[in-house]
C-alpha cells in the first residue's frame, strides 16, 4: 500500500519527531528563582484548645496564622494575630473555643 503525495510528509515528520534524541525534545521552563517556601505546621487539638507548631526550614519568612473554626453555632470562629517565623525558626501559635473545635488550620503568607 502506498501513502498519498500529501500524506507522506506529514508521516515523515511524526516519524522524526517521535524519534528524537531526549535532549532534542523541547522542556517546560522552571523559573529558578521560585524556591521552596512554607513552614511546616503541626496541629493539635485537646478539647476546646488549639496549638501550632510550625517551623520554616526555608530561607523566606513566612507569616502563619492559626484559624479555628468552632462545632457549635454559636461560638465565635477566631483567626488568630499573624507571626513571622523567619529561616530555620520555629513558632507556637494557640487558639481555643468555648466548647468543642470543629477544625483548624494554618495560612501562609510569603513577607
Amino acid at each position: 500500500m502506498r501513502l498519498s503525495r500529501s500524506l507522506a510528509p506529514v508521516t515523515v515528520a511524526a516519524a522524526l519527531v517521535l524519534c528524537a534524541p531526549y535532549d532534542a525534545v523541547s522542556h517546560a521552563r522552571v523559573d529558578a528563582s521560585a524556591a521552596p517556601f512554607g513552614a511546616e505546621c503541626r496541629t493539635r487539638v485537646h478539647g476546646s484548645h488549639v496549638v501550632a507548631d510550625c517551623h520554616n526550614p526555608y530561607a523566606d519568612t513566612d507569616r502563619v496564622r492559626l484559624h479555628v473554626e468552632c462545632a457549635r453555632w454559636w461560638d465565635l470562629d477566631t483567626d488568630g494575630a499573624p507571626v513571622e517565623a523567619g529561616p530555620a525558626e520555629t513558632v507556637r501559635l494557640t487558639g481555643r473555643c468555648w466548647m468543642e473545635v470543629g477544625r483548624a488550620w494554618v495560612s501562609h503568607e510569603k513577607v
